[in-house]
């Protein structure tokens, strides 16, 4: 370091710079500097946080959405499967309705109800019905007939909601007859 002098004006002056300097270096933030920051935080982390509950809307639809179209295939794959092994169905039903007999010889009707928007299986010999598709907005079951009174295959559509988001299913299936 330099020695400095009191009685000289100079010597004083760059000691009181030097001074200076030293307690702008030591100082640190000051308020509004820490109020800046902390506001440009509390931005940064607010939309973080939208993104997030953005991104979990997003995937709670899409697993609901993924249920309901899950459950769509599952009914009509077990409608086609059951109607290619039938030998007879009935083209005097309703189009919301779908009514057959089995290969093991059981009337099996699919009916449509649109009060609650539930796809049911039952089983005319019993009685007994079962619920095979909730959530369906539309279904339609179109008998291809088979000259002159006989069922060729059935046109199966079904459209189904989660939340905002429809889509439809067909499946078309032939009977055998033979089998």
């Amino acid at each position: 370091m330099f020695e400095v002098n009191f009685f000289n004006p100079e010597s004083r002056m760059k000691h009181q710079e030097s001074n200076i300097k030293n307690q702008t270096a030591i100082r640190g933030f000051t308020i509004v500097e820490c109020l800046i920051g902390l506001a440009i935080s509390a931005m940064l982390l607010t939309a973080l946080a939208v993104a997030f509950n953005a991104s979990v809307i997003n995937f709670r639809e899409n697993e609901d959405m993924f249920r309901t179209m899950n459950n769509a295939r599952q009914a009509l794959t077990r409608m086609t499967s059951q109607l290619r092994t039938g030998h007879a169905a009935l083209l005097t039903a309703p189009s919301n309705q779908c009514s057959f007999f089995t290969a093991a010889n059981e009337n099996i009707t699919y009916d449509w109800r649109n009060a609650n928007q539930t796809l049911y299986v039952k089983m005319n010999t019993t009685g007994q019905e079962y619920k095979l598709c909730d959530n369906v907005t539309d279904a339609k079951f179109e008998k291809i007939p088979d000259p002159p009174t006989d069922c060729k295959g059935v046109v199966i559509s079904l459209t189904v909601q989660s939340g905002r988001f429809q889509r439809t299913l067909a499946a078309a299936a032939v009977i055998r007859r033979d089998l």
